[in-house]
């Protein structure tokens, strides 16, 4: 079988759409998606078929039907429960099917990245503890399970993701215990105004925020949880409130959330130029929400046919709408802006864990950096911070956030210090890399010759 002309890296608003366009423009395309179904977080889809699909907005659901629509075409082709690793020096692309335990090699024309974005939870004594979790992942084991979260669970950061689960726990009927928000959105209405001429989103943030208004639930703006502690089978979160008194609150489970960042740890920087082409689509490079990455995805698919077909495409329109998505994403980080000064990594207890798969404590870093001239990389090899499973993705912001404030004066540390640019992306099992398939026969043949 020929190499397809693009390798598209997740199954989100993206990457579907970034596959729609490039078939459009001629382009067969393998879309790679590491679960057994498309979607990505934003569309998840039920794990099982006998489950129920949480209820979407209508407009939701048209977005989903039109992507679907977008890749039903024989120049489409999904690749399910694959992850991608990367691409080697000769220009193939490696990726790993999990289900038969083989790395393969594909050799495109062009590769569009899109796997989307990663959750931010801010440090605090107790965040690691069993039974804590992020709202995303909450809300993505009840997008998968269709049922809200069982026992007496806790929302705690700041940001929309908040308000969106808590209305869907409640219309799921279990509604959380509490939502405890960082900013106060409801104080400063027209930081809002750019939503206005965005109707679908204005509807959905509507909804959600009367859900939550016309529920019993608790709403405390402008709080945030200082430590949660384990005692016995239960979570007991101390929230620090708005008038500087302290409340206690016991949860059986803990939601945790402070914004997203791009997803692009390891990710190498590679030139349009470069064989093959590599683009990041999507949250992975830009943190737009689910419209911003269906136009952004739009605008890499146009890009790599036109780079493939080497040919001039105009990207006027998208840009300017890509402009009105950033323009929202600023007003709605204005309106969740934090009214509370939050406490710095520095003034956290030595034992509060900074590294969660390798146990390393902020008393650990402390520790690391009275070396002098200590860099980044020595404090991952030497300290082992983001050493673990997931290579960073979690811990490598807040570990360098905590040596900036620890080292100020010098050059402030950047996440690439810690997580640095590498193929592959993600830990691989070796037995799948020996028994990684040849490459088409015909190319074989051709570096033979």
């Amino acid at each position: 079988m020929p190499a397809p002309d693009v390798v598209i890296i997740g199954g989100g608003p993206a990457g579907l759409a970034a596959a729609g366009e490039a078939a459009r423009a001629g382009l067969t395309v393998t879309l790679i998606e590491q679960r057994a179904a498309l979607g990505g977080a934003i569309f998840r889809q039920p794990s099982s078929g006998e489950v129920a699909a949480l209820p979407r907005s209508r407009a939701a659901e048209r977005l989903w039907r039109s992507l679907l629509a977008g890749i039903a075409q024989p120049k489409v082709k999904v690749r399910f429960s694959t992850s991608f690793l990367g691409v080697d020096g000769d220009g193939h692309v490696l990726i790993h099917d999990r289900a038969a335990q083989t790395v393969e090699r594909l050799r495109p024309k062009a590769v569009i990245i899109a796997c989307g974005a990663v959750e931010r939870v801010r440090l605090r004594p107790g965040w690691d503890l069993p039974g804590v979790a992020t709202a995303g992942g909450l809300q993505v084991m009840m997008k998968e399970t269709g049922a809200a979260p069982r026992g007496r669970v806790l929302l705690a950061g700041s940001g929309p993701l908040l308000v969106a689960l808590a209305a869907q726990m409640i219309r799921a009927g279990n509604p959380p215990l509490a939502v405890v928000e960082a900013g106060d959105p409801l104080s400063k209405p027209l930081a809002g105004l750019p939503l206005v001429g965005h109707p679908a989103i204005l509807s959905e943030a509507v909804s959600y925020t009367m859900t939550l208004l016309r529920s019993r639930v608790r709403w405390l703006r402008g709080a945030h949880v200082e430590r949660i502690e384990r005692r016995g089978e239960v979570l007991q979160a101390t929230v620090a409130l708005r008038d500087g008194s302290r409340e206690v609150i016991e949860a059986d489970r803990i939601g945790l959330h402070d914004g997203i960042a791009e997803n692009d740890i390891g990710l190498p920087d590679q030139a349009e130029s470069a064989s093959p082409i590599v683009i990041h689509a999507g949250d992975c490079r830009e943190a737009l929400g689910a419209l911003g990455a269906i136009l952004d995805g739009q605008r890499a698919g146009r890009r790599a046919a036109a780079l493939v077909k080497n040919e001039t495409v105009s990207m006027a329109s998208l840009d300017k709408q890509l402009e009105r998505a950033r323009a929202v994403q600023r007003a709605i980080a204005r309106l969740f802006e934090p009214v509370v000064t939050l406490p710095g990594a520095g003034e956290l207890p030595d034992d509060t864990v900074l590294c969660r798969c390798e146990g390393r404590t902020v008393g650990d870093l402390k520790a690391l950096l009275q070396q002098p001239g200590i860099s980044g990389r020595e404090v991952k090899h030497v300290g082992r911070f983001a050493m673990g499973s997931c290579q960073g993705r979690f811990c490598a912001a807040n570990t360098t956030a905590l040596m900036a404030e620890l080292q100020a004066g010098g050059r402030r540390p950047e996440q690439q210090d810690l997580t640095g640019q590498r193929w592959p992306v993600r830990p691989t099992p070796i037995a799948a890399f020996v028994n990684a398939g040849p490459l088409d026969p015909a190319e074989d043949k051709e570096e033979l010759s």
